[in-house]
């Protein structure tokens, strides 16, 4: 008899963004003459930039010629892009990754997903509480759900999860975080690189929106903390850096020296582990996002780039400042395209996402779809247009001086 995996009866019956989407969906078909402003989903509104676009179409020739034709590339990537990651990301900044310890992929939200198929199901797995769902529901699918240590990250301790005082497997760590915005400082990190290390503990590092951070003082990668390369995986993506969300392309670094037990008493290295996940379940990334992925390091893709984030976060910080302005309790929106906002009492955090739909068309993110610690808060995303962001916060402020 063919069964299901119990497990994803253990998980919510809708996807938070699922459900998102339904609401407005339902609302805007109820009132089609209502402008929908959306600061919810992490999905960006700029068109892909110049430089990006050119390779693409330069990729797109090379498939309609015989003479240049590319059908299945590398798993691991081309070395094209990973010889580019590895010295524009990493030894620019002086941190030592090697080309070949890259792998370049559709997207982190696959790769922090797919991960688990590598590691043992009797894990013990912390987990920050509010953050980003895929991190607790892929591990739900695996069967961990009772084995997983939430971490608390309130306005108490800076929204910056703080070491167990127990062992713990395997930690997923997003900096800047998704959705309080927060970014861990040197010495949180230096704090969980050392806890890993004494407990042969594995950290996933999320570091997807590192490209937000401008604080000379604020780490974004995590191989910046020595040590963290025995006991550290690190997750990136083009999808907000270089606006590919609607492209897809992402990469994973994990250092050669990293080695876990193999479950049976022997240390292998974590590295061909996920190159054999990698080569046996995926054929790599496209051509085509892979040679757009590397305009983004040419003089004029890193230019492109590096505009089209200051303008989300010149979204953010007007967010920030609007709803700081009056009276809300907010993080975020400095090093991050994210601002978490307390919001006003009497409402639950789906109820006051309700309320900003139906009054004013306005699409946030509900906190407690990101953990139980997510109740009370509401996560605004700058990823929007200008427009729509002024527009948004020109409501929300007239609404309270009412």
């Amino acid at each position: 008899m063919i069964k299901a995996n119990k497990y994803y009866g253990d998980l919510e019956k809708s996807y938070l963004f699922s459900e998102i989407a339904a609401r407005v969906r339902r609302h805007s078909e109820a009132n089609p003459e209502q402008e929908i402003l959306r600061l919810g989903i992490g999905d960006v509104t700029l068109p892909l930039a110049p430089a990006v676009i050119a390779a693409l179409h330069e990729a797109v020739d090379d498939l309609a010629s015989a003479e240049r034709f590319y059908g299945y590339g590398p798993e691991q990537g081309y070395p094209f892009l990973r010889e580019v990651i590895a010295e524009n990301d990493y030894r620019a900044r002086g941190i030592d990754v090697s080309a070949d310890e890259i792998f370049i992929s559709d997207g982190a939200k696959s790769d922090t997903g797919n991960f688990g198929d590598i590691l043992a199901g009797d894990l013990t797995v912390a987990i920050a509480d509010p953050v980003y769902p895929v991190y607790r529901d892929t591990n739900i699918m695996f069967g961990r759900k009772d084995s997983m240590i939430m971490l608390p990250c309130t306005a108490e301790n800076g929204y910056t999860p703080s070491v167990p005082d127990q062992p713990c497997d395997l930690i997923y760590l997003c900096s800047p975080n998704n959705p309080t915005g927060a970014v861990m400082s040197r010495a949180d990190l230096r704090d969980w690189v050392d806890y890993a290390l004494a407990n042969q503990s594995l950290i996933l590092f999320d570091a997807a929106y590192e490209s937000f951070i401008s604080d000379a003082d604020l780490v974004k990668s995590i191989f910046e903390i020595p040590g963290a390369e025995h006991c550290a995986v690190e997750f990136r993506s083009f999808s907000k850096s270089a606006g590919f969300t609607g492209l897809r392309c992402a990469y994973t670094i994990i250092k050669k020296i990293t080695l876990i037990n193999d479950g049976n008493g022997k240390m292998v290295p974590l590295h061909d582990l996920w190159l054999r996940r990698q080569t046996t379940r995926f054929n790599g990334a496209s051509y085509l996002s892979q040679r757009a992925a590397a305009a983004v390091y040419t003089p004029e893709g890193k230019k492109e780039a590096t505009a089209a984030i200051q303008y989300y976060k010149r979204n953010a910080e007007h967010i920030r400042s609007t709803l700081s302005n009056l009276g809300m309790a907010v993080t975020g929106g400095d090093n991050s395209p994210y601002v978490w906002a307390r919001i006003p009492e009497g409402y639950t955090s789906w109820e006051y996402f309700d309320y900003l739909l139906k009054n004013f068309g306005i699409v946030v993110t509900p906190g407690s779809g990101f953990g139980s610690c997510g109740e009370g808060y509401v996560r605004f995303s700058a990823f929007g247009a200008w427009e729509t962001c002024r527009k948004a916060m020109a409501l929300i402020s007239k609404s309270r001086d009412q």
